[in-house]
């Protein structure tokens, strides 16, 4: 898997603004990839020095249009702990 295929997209919400400050990062990243892989692909990618990484599994919410249900899509999210004088803009 390259590292292409890995880091889907930065998430980007109040929340994950207020952790930007702490030096923490949250990627949407492909449901197979390990937390090895994850901090390979963000190192390459973003020439930076990873401390640590959580992720999670993020389940899919239920969604109404007119009479139709349906869900929002599933995806696996990693907050990325970047070492002290490590930082990534967007």
């Amino acid at each position: 898997m390259d590292y292409y295929d890995i880091i889907k997209a930065p998430v980007i919400t109040e929340k994950t603004q207020k952790l930007a400050q702490d030096n923490v990062i949250v990627f949407k990243v492909d449901k197979k990839a390990n937390k090895t892989q994850i901090k390979q692909a963000i190192e390459k990618k973003f020439n930076v020095k990873v401390e640590k990484i959580t992720t999670l599994n993020t389940k899919g919410k239920k969604r109404r249009v007119g009479r139709y249900t349906g869900t929002t899509k599933q995806y696996k999210k990693a907050m990325v702990k970047l070492m002290e004088g490590s930082k990534i803009e967007f």
